[in-house]
């Protein structure tokens, strides 16, 4: 009984860092948040309960454009992500000459921190001496220069290709490890019966790494979402906020504008949307895993 005891309580202070981790970093800020959101929270230094106020003033006109361009961004950056992701773990697992070398290249992306990676892009789309006006422009493909961020759908689009261009060799390297894990018995046994390459990636690679496609589509769905720095560094929401997803819209609502209250609405509707999507994503692996066990 005692040696019983002993064990449990063992057990128990193993979990003490972990639990203190979850109530100090990630509970605490949580219900915080989500108990200022009832509040008119600013500058001033009495703070009074509002109730849903805050939420009231988010659901307007504006902010509703701020949600949908903050999916439509999220849904291009990750789909292409995916796509591009995909291709390139096939072609790095494919047997082609100077295999080692396209890994490499795959790697400074990632590698780069992501700030200088993002001034990197900047410089590119300025108008006057960046790369990409210039070499339009040598090309004859336009007249003058071609100021990128300066124009909201140029700017809408450039963000997610610099989120696109950080994103892809962390997509990639998951789904090649995926790739790499599928049993090579299937393989030469579908080339034993004379399957084409198409049709062994149709029906062998594909189904076989979609649960590792679902896993990561989700994780740089998160991500994509929470993005803030790509489209802070470039544009800062601009121009005219038409790259102002809801992670910039709570930051300037909550830091720049000094509204602290409606940050925090903002902050918890955020947190509601990637609730539903981590909700859908464990509906769907568990899923997969009971099909496995079957």
């Amino acid at each position: 009984m005692d040696a019983k005891r002993s064990a449990v309580i063992f057990a128990w202070l193993l979990l003490v860092p972990a639990l203190l981790y979850i109530t100090l970093i990630v509970a605490y800020p949580l219900v915080d948040t989500f108990i200022l959101s009832f509040t008119d929270a600013s500058l001033k230094k009495v703070t009074n309960w509002v109730g849903f106020i805050n939420y009231e003033k988010i659901f307007n006109a504006t902010f509703a454009d701020v949600i949908t361009r903050t999916f439509i961004w999220t849904f291009f950056s990750v789909s292409i992500k995916m796509i591009i992701g995909t291709f390139g773990a096939v072609l790095l697992n494919s047997a082609v000459p100077g295999r080692a070398i396209f890994r490499i290249l795959t790697m400074p992306p990632w590698i780069v921190p992501m700030a200088i990676g993002i001034f990197m892009w900047g410089w590119m789309y300025n108008g006057q001496f960046g790369m990409i006006s210039g070499v339009l422009q040598n090309l004859g493909l336009v007249d003058g220069p071609v100021a990128f961020l300066a124009y909201g759908r140029t700017a809408f689009w450039a963000t997610i290709v610099t989120d696109v261009w950080i994103g892809v060799p962390m997509v990639t390297l998951y789904l090649l490890a995926a790739i790499q894990s599928i049993p090579q018995d299937l393989y030469e046994a579908a080339w034993t019966d004379g399957a084409s390459r198409a049709y062994r990636f149709r029906r062998i690679t594909l189904p076989l790494m979609l649960p590792a496609m679902i896993t990561m589509s989700v994780l740089s769905l998160i991500s994509t979402f929470n993005s803030f720095d790509i489209i802070w560094i470039l544009t800062r929401g601009g121009p005219n906020g038409e790259t102002t997803t809801m992670i910039i819209d709570t930051y300037k609502t909550a830091i720049g504008a000094y509204k602290y209250g409606e940050g925090a609405a903002r902050a918890v509707l955020i947190c509601i949307f990637l609730s539903i999507f981590t909700f859908f994503y464990f509906r769907i692996t568990s899923r997969f895993s009971q099909e496995a066990t079957r």
